[in-house]
């Protein structure tokens, strides 16, 4: 998996500090730039998500680029419906000469499976092979592609979108692969922003667990792994 952060609003912790004050301030947007300072904005920050005045985060916006994760992850990516993405099309690239895959933890851990896994694999890649030497359309013999075939996709979200993917997504009883995604992409905004990021992760960092009795029960284990990764506060 690789996952970096192509671009992000420019100084977002300014952005948002200064669309937060303008909500409460008499006086105009430039007198409000010419007093905010590093310090001040991140402590207008810590107000507005202690407060749960959430919708200035909005403006500041993160664009990622992704590959070597899964149709499967992606499958679940793009129900985060207030986000933007732009994915590798099967479609339009054909993979007459094979393709990358992704080999789930659980399997690769067992010789026996994992030949078996790779067998399936092979004969998928095989099939798409005779179907495009038959003449097929590559959107037409993309059919037999698994799940487990390797994708490429940019990735956009605000602040506010990103808090809310980190809470469900860098959760313990979330799907492997996306925490993975979710956890790298944290750790990318959080070298950006951290203030905007503070204690961003699964729900249990601020608070009880929200999952309830579907718990995983090891709280504690998931702070102390999410410890420090708004480290330039």
């Amino acid at each position: 998996m690789f996952v970096t952060l192509l671009t992000s609003t420019p100084e977002p912790e300014r952005v948002v500090a200064t669309a937060a004050r303008l909500c409460y301030a008499a006086v105009d947007c430039r007198a409000l730039l010419e007093r905010s300072s590093v310090e001040e904005d991140r402590r207008m920050i810590a107000r507005i998500l202690a407060l749960g005045h959430h919708g200035v985060l909005e403006h500041a916006v993160f664009s990622f680029a992704v590959e070597g994760v899964s149709r499967a992850l992606t499958h679940q990516l793009v129900r985060h419906r207030l986000a933007s993405f732009a994915q590798q099309s099967q479609r339009y690239v054909n993979f007459d000469s094979g393709f990358a895959y992704e080999t789930p933890p659980a399997i690769a851990a067992r010789p026996e499976l994992k030949e078996s896994f790779d067998q399936a694999m092979s004969a998928a890649a095989a099939a798409y092979r005779e179907l495009r030497q038959a003449g097929v359309a590559a959107e037409d013999a993309r059919f037999v592609l698994p799940n487990a075939a390797h994708s490429r996709i940019v990735i956009t979200m605000n602040a506010r979108e990103l808090r809310h993917f980190f809470r469900l997504r860098c959760c313990r009883r979330s799907q492997w692969e996306i925490r993975s995604l979710a956890t790298a992409m944290l750790k990318e905004v959080s070298a950006v922003a951290p203030a905007l990021f503070h204690q961003a992760g699964p729900g249990c960092l601020a608070g009880p667990c929200p999952e309830g009795e579907m718990s995983c029960g090891e709280a504690a284990a998931v702070r102390r792994e999410f410890a420090g990764l708004d480290t330039g506060l």
